[in-house]
């Protein structure tokens, strides 16, 4: 049986890992995807000296548990006596600051990938196109390009996401108190399953259909043109508002 008072009583503490929690979601997730458009468009240019850094940067990123880039970052790091004298040192050593960094590293490489597949099946025609009509380079990108790259992307972008609020749990191990650690102090403290970690899988359960949930409203919204459902609504109104006219 749940034994409710326990609940109750944890529940603040919940709350507040909750808050942490997407905290370090929202701010690695801005991070990575400010990050990831121009490294994803230096890793489909056609020079290797643009796109062989961000290649080796993606394959080791991408190659290596998130959890040993954590312990790196935040246990590997201070022993360097060149980092504990540098400027850096005060952020190094705060750990959030770690999770963060490393999170951000390792959304960046997956979100380039994303986004390079995504620019690499971008049709020539939409690009000859908007060059025919006088475009600039910038006014291609940001109008044309990018939008449509955008389109293409945001279905694997979305998982990508649930995926980083899922690893999120991983700053537990260097004692940042998040959902995951609020349940294993729950644990500790009472020794019961259902109230400790049952209660962690319950948050993370609540999240993940929010973000599915928002995820499919923007898929709903910058794909609707694919729907033939919506096409087929869209087609009459057309030719109502064409024989008006």
């Amino acid at each position: 049986m749940i034994n409710w008072t326990i609940v109750i009583d944890m529940l603040p503490a919940f709350w507040n890992g909750l808050l942490m929690t997407l905290f370090l979601l929202v701010t690695a997730a801005i991070s990575g995807l400010v990050l990831s458009v121009p490294l994803a468009v230096a890793r489909t240019a056609q020079s290797r000296w643009a796109s062989w850094p961000v290649f080796g940067f993606t394959y080791v990123i991408r190659g290596t548990p998130l959890l040993v880039q954590l312990f790196i970052i935040y246990y590997g790091l201070p022993q360097f006596g060149l980092i504990r004298d540098s400027a850096l040192w005060p952020m190094l050593r705060d750990p959030w600051f770690c999770a963060w960094l490393a999170f951000t590293l390792n959304t960046t490489a997956y979100t380039t990938e994303i986004f390079a597949g995504a620019i690499r099946t971008t049709p020539s025609g939409e690009i000859e196109a908007a060059r025919a009509m006088g475009l600039t380079r910038a006014q291609v990108f940001r109008d044309v390009f990018w939008p449509g790259a955008w389109r293409r992307a945001l279905p694997q972008y979305g998982n990508e996401i649930v995926q980083l609020m899922h690893a999120t749990a991983l700053a537990s191990t260097i004692t940042i108190v998040e959902i995951l650690r609020v349940g294993r102090d729950v644990y500790t403290n009472y020794l019961v399953i259902p109230e400790s970690f049952g209660m962690a899988a319950v948050f993370y359960l609540g999240l993940t259909l929010a973000l599915t949930t928002l995820f499919r409203g923007l898929e709903r919204h910058f794909l609707r043109h694919l729907d033939p459902r919506a096409s087929a609504t869209a087609r009459p109104a057309a030719e109502k508002a064409t024989a008006h006219a």
